[in-house]
């Protein structure tokens, strides 16, 4: 039977993703000078304007719209007259400390006790479609929107501005990816280039470059700019806003996801932490080959270490039965948000790598989340 399944990803010039970029590079720069800070960063962009708000306790001492300015920078918005650029943006800044109805529940005289910052439930997902065990659509849609940033950064495409997005479809047979039936590119431009030049330069430079060309056939669709205009864009064209590209930071809506966003949250705050976790503990299930798919649930109260569920579903694909698996799990990894912490080094200033293209996979593979060392235990 044939299904399809479709994902999408943005550049790092897409609106909500210079909110998510400023919010982890501020987090980054305060976990530098103080690994203990608790930070729950959010960001706004409009036109020529940014806010910075939340709630953020630390001895570090940051210049916040000095971190914005110069992240915007390096995304690429140094175009003045423009409606948003890095040196003439106003930037409002609006942080106060955390709550201390919060910070009682994560304050335990033993550390490795420290309760979870919010309530909540997570997700992690993995699957054998991929190398990285990714979703093969997700995976697509972030490689063909880091070749397009590419493109613009090293000038192949001259004409190319910093906002984007891509989306891909994928057609499946009995649950197998066959073949890439539809490739969508949005790549903003400036106003001199015309329509056709730009497609085909697109299709040329960006899309066969990044996608697997057995898996493009004649019946493929691509669809460039289908507008026709993509002139106006970043913050002048759309308003941006930190936590609104959830699906594309996890699994392109292919896996369930948790109640809460990742960027500018400092590890206590499950959410993100645990998130973590999730993914890690179903990539090990699959690389260790108990399972061609897996999803993991946790689920957390305020206050509380120790996770109020865990789930495995592995959807009929497991190789020894489901209650073996979990037993390995919770034989092999501790739960607590703070040994979280600790596992996988949360308390170091790794964040803005992560903040675009995606926390799980290709563009992850270095975090320690995404290793497979369980897994070699495991078989």
């Amino acid at each position: 039977m044939k299904t399809y399944f479709t994902s999408e990803s943005v550049t790092s010039g897409h609106p909500d993703k210079i909110c998510d970029q400023i919010a982890d590079h501020i987090l980054d720069a305060i976990l530098e000078q103080d690994p203990y800070s608790r930070v729950a960063c959010e960001v706004t962009a409009v036109t020529d304007k940014v806010h910075i708000m939340g709630e953020i306790t630390t001895s570090a001492h940051v210049d916040y719209e000095g971190v914005a300015r110069k992240t915007i920078a390096q995304i690429g918005y140094t175009r003045q007259n423009h409606g948003f650029d890095a040196d003439t943006c106003m930037i409002d800044v609006d942080l106060h400390q955390q709550s201390p109805d919060i910070a009682i529940g994560i304050n335990r005289k033993e550390a490795m006790d420290s309760g979870a910052g919010d309530q909540g439930m997570m997700f992690g997902y993995a699957c054998t479609e991929t190398p990285n065990l990714m979703p093969l659509p997700i995976e697509l849609a972030h490689n063909l929107a880091k070749r397009l940033e590419y493109a613009r950064q090293t000038k192949i495409l001259p004409y190319l501005l910093p906002d984007g997005k891509s989306q891909v479809t994928v057609e499946y047979c009995d649950g197998i990816p066959k073949r890439i039936a539809t490739v969508i590119l949005s790549a903003q431009h400036c106003e001199n280039v015309g329509i056709d030049e730009l497609r085909n330069d697109v299709i040329e430079n960006v899309i066969y470059p990044a996608v697997p060309s057995d898996m493009l056939d004649d019946d493929t669709l691509f669809f460039v700019n289908p507008t026709g205009r993509f002139v106006m864009g970043g913050p002048a064209g759309d308003s941006g806003l930190t936590g609104r590209k959830l699906i594309v930071d996890t699994y392109g809506g292919y896996a369930r996801h948790g109640g809460g966003s990742f960027s500018g949250k400092d590890p206590t705050k499950v959410d993100r932490s645990s998130a973590y976790m999730a993914r890690f503990i179903a990539k090990n299930i699959v690389a260790a080959g108990l399972a061609d798919r897996c999803e993991i649930q946790l689920s957390y109260a305020i206050g509380l270490s120790e996770p109020i569920s865990l789930l495995i579903d592995t959807f009929g694909t497991e190789k020894i039965p489901v209650d073996e698996i979990q037993k390995l799990v919770a034989d092999s990894v501790d739960l607590r948000p703070a040994a979280i912490i600790e596992r996988f080094s949360l308390r170091s200033p790794i964040y803005s790598r992560v903040a675009c293209y995606g926390h799980f996979g290709e563009n992850a593979k270095d975090m320690p989340w995404e290793q497979v060392n369980l897994a070699k235990r495991w078989n």
